[in-house]
């Protein structure tokens, strides 16, 4: 039973993750097409997240279903299209194949048993992951948080936070707890963002820690997504200083290290807070 449901995470990843990849694409050229003339209007009708068709970023063209297996149409194509032979990024088969490890972890490593409020709960973060593979993806590109995946998010987010309340033993705890988890994980980055005037941090990071301030639901778990996020840049942007790859004038995205720390927190918070408090605290 296991396997099999494994077996149909990694399908349902990689068909999420390649709905990842339109639905980034899409909301992008969507934000840059201005729609004055009729073929810019005509170019958005077919850009609609509900009814356009799939299509080749470059020559776009209509893509038959033979060129939308995720990662097997890549791979097969030599990383080109079929019709206009120019390469297609390989962030395409990437993004699937993460969406798909991103379910089965989540599936295996998943703190409680699935059972009950958390089968349900389980089912919203999946819903989530797929949401939140699209900010990485877009903010690496393009550095932005779009409110237009940011809003959605934030309903399910709360979907997810009232189950998870009602079905807590002692629910005015669990809903003192999750509203002080928003007031930590959005409001340490709105005063960086109102002291800095948007200088250090960006508004849709203020956005994305109010977001996920409702999803590790506990204050001690918000500032544990922070520590975690913050140590990941760190690891990854003093080594490109060092080596003269990156400036100090230069923007890094934050987003996808905020995003990965809350998946750490998620999945493995309560250890880690565990682990904090019989080494360094004593308890």
């Amino acid at each position: 039973m296991k396997l099999m449901i494994i077996a149909v995470l990694v399908v349902a990843g990689l068909c999420l993750g390649s709905f990842v990849n339109a639905l980034v694409w899409r909301l992008h050229e969507q934000a840059t097409r201005k729609g004055t003339t009729k073929s810019d209007k005509k170019y958005l009708e077919q850009l609609s997240i509900s009814r356009g068709r799939s299509m080749c970023p470059h020559c776009k063209h209509e893509l038959a279903g033979k060129d939308l297996m995720p990662i097997v149409s890549w791979l097969s194509l030599n990383g080109k299209c079929r019709y206009c032979k120019r390469a297609i990024s390989a962030q395409y088969p990437l993004v699937e194949a993460a969406t798909a490890t991103l379910y089965v972890a989540s599936y295996v490593w998943w703190p409680v048993t699935l059972e009950g409020a958390q089968t349900a709960i389980f089912v919203l973060w999946l819903v989530l992951l797929v949401g939140f593979m699209a900010l990485v993806v877009y903010d690496l590109r393009w550095l932005l948080l779009p409110n237009r995946i940011v809003y959605p998010l934030s309903l399910i987010a709360g979907v997810q936070a009232v189950i998870a309340i009602v079905a807590a033993n002692r629910p005015a705890i669990a809903l003192l707890n999750t509203v002080l988890a928003v007031l930590v994980g959005g409001g340490i980055f709105y005063v960086l963002f109102q002291v800095s005037s948007g200088k250090w941090i960006g508004g849709g990071d203020v956005r994305l820690g109010w977001l996920l301030g409702l999803i590790v639901a506990t204050p001690a778990r918000s500032l544990l997504c922070i520590f975690i996020a913050a140590l990941g840049g760190s690891l990854i942007s003093v080594p490109l200083l060092l080596s003269g790859r990156l400036k100090r004038t230069s923007t890094i995205p934050f987003g996808p290290f905020l995003i990965g720390g809350a998946a750490v927190v998620v999945l493995f918070g309560a250890s880690l807070l565990q682990w904090y408090q019989q080494t360094f605290i004593g308890l």
